[in-house]
């Protein structure tokens, strides 16, 4: 049986460290930071060493063997990072794991994650790890864990919300705990939040804060623009200007999201390995998957290029205005067909 989750937080902040973890599941973000505490928990610990082993189709299990008996110089506790994104070894896999949890070598902790995961997966290589030490499984919370999930979150931010502020920022997120976390994040900051926070935080403060903060801002920006809403992009980037933001300051994402762009144009072949490699969330494949069907490869590389004169201009090395080119890279990528850049 699966260890719950309550019960791997309570075991990390209290015990000695188990020899093997396997952490498994669709829900992303509670992986991720189950992942994180394990890391803290081990560096608090004395594991200074660590190993990230990625076993992806062409691994070599023979490094997981060779990573345990392999110790620094300047280490005495060692901690091997495991990834198995598909959550399926193989058969070679599966019996090294099997092996390595028989006989787990002293002062090493081996840590696996996958991200995708199903009953099917729990086979012979999860029971020796159950055996010699804690498997997690990580599932998406239901419609109705999440209020509860909202309040404990708000709560370890200093939040004192209102029973219709939970349910408000429940309906807002839709089930994305990803995107919850950072609301709540931002409300932290947004309210003011610890001791000193005497007023609750109700549902009509919760979505005055929120849209104060979703206005404006350089990720949405870039979303805009993907989306293909050029007058809601331009209409950012007009209030990004206004609040005395610096072109070259926000064009950085905007690069990232290009060249994100372009790798992915250029794998389309394969577009799901592609998502994949680049470890895009699945929430996140919507909007990516609407900007490619607007464009080739060779219209993301004109709009890299705009980019880097916009980057020019801004930093003072280029003739012309920046805000005015800045405009024409978001049309461009939201109207591939407006024409306005081209390679060259």
């Amino acid at each position: 049986m699966p260890t719950p989750l309550p019960a791997l937080r309570k075991q990390l902040a209290t015990g000695e460290l188990k020899p093997v973890y396997l952490l498994a599941g669709e829900e992303h973000l509670l992986l991720l930071e189950a992942a994180d505490a394990l890391r803290a928990r081990a560096r608090e610990l004395g594991y200074s060493e660590r190993e990230v082993l990625d076993a992806d189709s062409g691994f070599d299990w023979n490094a997981l063997a060779q990573s345990a008996s392999a110790m620094s110089l300047f280490a005495t506790r060692k901690l091997i990072d495991l990834r198995v994104p598909t959550g399926k070894p193989g058969k070679e896999g599966a019996q090294t794991i099997i092996d390595y949890c028989a006989n787990p070598p002293p002062d090493t902790v081996l840590l696996i994650t996958a991200t995708q995961w199903s009953k099917a997966h729990e086979t012979s290589w999860v029971a020796a790890v159950e055996k010699a030490g804690i498997f997690v499984s990580m599932w998406p919370l239901k419609p109705n864990e999440l209020p509860d999930w909202i309040a404990q979150r708000m709560a370890t931010r200093g939040l004192k919300p209102t029973r219709d502020a939970i349910d408000a920022l429940a309906e807002r997120i839709e089930g994305n705990l990803l995107a919850a976390a950072q609301e709540i994040d931002k409300l932290a900051l947004l309210q003011g939040s610890g001791p000193d926070q005497i007023k609750p935080l109700d549902a009509a403060t919760l979505e005055d804060l929120v849209a104060d903060s979703a206005r404006y801002d350089v990720f949405k920006l870039a979303d805009a623009a993907l989306a293909g809403d050029s007058a809601r992009a331009l209409r950012i980037l007009a209030g990004l200007r206004a609040e005395g933001e610096q072109v070259v300051a926000m064009l950085g994402w905007m690069l990232n999201q290009l060249q994100l762009l372009a790798r992915l144009a250029n794998a389309r072949g394969n577009p799901a390995a592609a998502f994949k490699a680049e470890r895009i969330w699945p929430a996140r494949e919507a909007i990516y998957k609407k900007a490619l069907s607007r464009a080739d490869r060779g219209h993301w590389d004109a709009c890299l290029i705009q980019a880097g004169r916009v980057d020019r201009i801004g930093k003072g090395r280029g003739i012309g205005d920046a805000w005015v080119e800045f405009e024409r890279l978001l049309v461009a990528i939201a109207q591939p067909r407006a024409g306005l850049v081209r390679a060259g």
